[in-house]
């Protein structure tokens, strides 16, 4: 974890009636999986711990912190380590503010495991980026 190019980042799993929150992430080619669905999160500042990056993202993306997170698993890969939080999606889709995406949506089980979620901003089925259907698929094993 001492290489200077390993970032960290903290994401979220939030859920609610058995469906999962999801960012459909903007159709950008300067981001990685640009069109993707994806958990809310991003990258933890320097100086800052995974705890206070997850709340502050949250607020940044979707003006929403919830009354707890609780730690679900750390991924560590070559160059990013994960630090995945869960909590319950406590307000009504309709009141988050989609600050950061191109969509967000409540995505069921069998969606995430068939890896694709049609999407009405977009207008069109989207796929899953890998890494955060994987941690969707454990997330949904150990439940």
């Amino acid at each position: 974890m001492s290489n200077q190019t390993t970032s960290r980042v903290a994401i979220a799993i939030l859920y609610c009636q058995g469906q999962f929150l999801l960012q459909l992430r903007d159709n950008i080619s300067s981001i990685s999986y640009p069109g993707h669905w994806g958990l809310f999160g991003g990258h933890v500042e320097p100086g800052e711990t995974p705890d206070d990056a997850i709340q502050r993202e949250l607020m940044e993306e979707i003006c929403y912190v919830p009354p707890y997170l609780s730690e679900f698993r750390r991924y560590i890969d070559s160059d990013r380590v994960r630090h995945v939080y869960h909590a319950p999606l406590t307000v009504d889709v309709n009141q988050l503010v989609l600050q950061e995406g191109w969509d967000l949506s409540l995505l069921t089980p069998e969606q995430i495991r068939q890896g694709s979620a049609y999407s009405l901003r977009a207008a069109r089925l989207c796929p899953l980026a890998p890494p955060p259907q994987q941690i969707l698929l454990d997330f949904l094993e150990q439940s």
